[in-house]
């Protein structure tokens, strides 16, 4: 029997003695070590999610020990330290074959689709194991840490964009654990001036200590007028709204330089998902706008070399590691904003 905490509904997650999954020849068992909790897994506990069918176990940051090999499983031995990519792409479709699978159309995704890592051990079918979505690790790996692979590959994948170079001016709105990351991997590429804005000081604080160089609480001060006292009158080279805040949008667009870069890296809730945004601006200054979406197997692996080559330290975001027992009281800490990223052991 595993521990498993199971989600029936909103606000309606139990936990459960559940049979460990059954594997066929071509199948990995994981036993999960931890799994980081995501700002999506706090909305799906909420609210629910169009493509979360209960009773299912979600999360999807997670790390582990293979517990069993199927029969014909090459490459992978029982005992090694992994980490699982959550989405299961078809690998046929006009975005796979681009090797844009992050925008796969017929992907399944463990934590949503498929039971995720809120429970002490997860199947990885044949199918998931022949595209590589388990990535295996170095036998010295921090499994705490490597948790942040999968939110750090969506930074990369949302930076590819960008083009972030040496001595660029950069402004993160948003100062949770994807704006720490995001601080991390920009100073890591050389901007010279790295900027970061939020309404919680704590939180700015903490993140802070990722790269930025200058913190801005902007439910103290004007954030437009910091950022332009900041950089001359010019405003900065890339902003990137990591917070899902509609306004940050339209200050992420004002404070740009000419050619500047905009990324809308965070979603906006279904009520307030439509923005106006001045066009006359992207137009007249010729700023590329970019939205950036999950991740590929590629870059997980890419996160994970940072991670565990300490060019994005995770001891810096990791703020709690908590039993599974308190996962629901895990969520209300992310909903408050309390911490940056929080890890659940299992």
């Amino acid at each position: 029997m595993m521990k498993a905490a199971v989600f029936y509904g909103p606000q309606n997650v139990k936990f459960e003695n559940r049979e460990v999954p059954n594997i066929n020849k071509g199948d990995i068992l994981i036993r999960v070590k931890y799994c980081a909790i995501c700002g999506t897994d706090v909305r799906i506990y909420n609210f629910g999610q169009a493509n979360v069918t209960p009773p299912r176990i979600t999360g999807h940051e997670l790390t582990g020990i293979i517990e069993n090999i199927g029969s014909e499983v090459e490459d992978y031995q029982v005992g090694d330290k992994v980490l699982v990519v959550p989405q299961m792409t078809c690998g046929k479709c006009h975005y796979c074959l681009q090797g844009k699978s992050n925008l796969c159309e017929e992907v399944l995704l463990f934590g949503y689709s498929l039971d995720g890592g809120f429970a002490e051990y997860i199947k990885i079918p044949a199918q998931a194991v022949n595209r590589g979505n388990v990535i295996k690790l170095d036998d010295t790996a921090d499994l705490v840490d490597a948790t942040l692979t999968e939110p750090l590959s969506c930074v990369i994948n949302g930076q590819e964009h960008l083009q972030i170079g040496i001595g660029d001016e950069v402004l993160v709105i948003g100062a949770g654990a994807i704006g720490a990351m995001h601080v991390a991997l920009a100073k890591a590429k050389g901007a010279a001036k790295i900027i970061l804005a939020d309404v919680a000081l704590d939180r700015l604080e903490l993140a802070g200590k990722c790269g930025a160089d200058y913190l801005i609480n902007s439910k103290s001060v004007d954030l437009m007028q910091e950022v332009m006292s900041l950089t001359n009158g010019k405003g900065v080279d890339v902003a990137i709204t990591a917070c899902s805040v509609p306004i940050a949008q339209s200050q992420g667009l004002q404070l740009l330089k000419k050619g500047g870069r905009l990324s809308l890296f965070a979603g906006l809730p279904k009520d307030h998902a439509i923005n106006p945004l001045d066009m006359n601006l992207v137009h007249y200054r010729e700023i590329s706008v970019y939205g950036a979406y999950a991740s590929t197997i590629p870059q997980h692996m890419t996160a994970y070399q940072l991670l565990a080559k300490k060019i994005v330290d995770g001891k810096k975001i990791i703020t709690n590691v908590l039993p599974m027992e308190q996962l629901v009281e895990g969520f209300g800490m992310v909903k408050k904003g309390e911490g940056l990223k929080i890890v659940v052991k299992l």
